[in-house]
């Protein structure tokens, strides 16, 4: 079921929405000081790629000063504009009972395009 879903999700944007990171990610990383940012929109492009079947989970070095000050950076140079277009889109798509699951994707998207730094994506079990 997953893979079906992940299939369909590819089919009705998620392309469109991975390219876009993908494209961002590589005009971050033409400047020494974008490719930690480059690095961050390359893990959102994996996630929106291929989202069911993977969850965000805080890592180990989460907490740290370096993280946290990136995380501000981020938010204030644009992630929370990504985080929002995320929200809407998943708060679109819960209205109906079809696009509820691609909604919650996009909350999970939205969750880690607030603060990437210091997050993993794994396989969920």
């Amino acid at each position: 079921m997953g893979c079906f879903m992940n299939v369909l999700w590819l089919v009705l944007g998620g392309i469109v929405t991975a390219i876009e990171y993908v494209v961002s990610s590589l005009l971050l990383m033409l400047t020494i000081v974008g490719i930690p940012f480059g690095m961050q929109t390359l893990k959102l492009a994996g996630l929106a790629l291929w989202p069911f079947g993977k969850k965000v989970v805080d890592g180990g070095r989460a907490s740290g000063c370096l993280y946290i000050l990136m995380n501000v950076l981020w938010i204030l140079l644009g992630g929370i504009w990504i985080a929002f277009s995320h929200l809407v889109f998943g708060v679109i798509l819960c209205i109906t009972i079809i696009g509820f699951p691609f909604g919650l994707q996009h909350f999970k998207l939205a969750a880690l395009a607030l603060t990437p730094f210091g997050k993993d994506i794994v396989h969920a079990e």
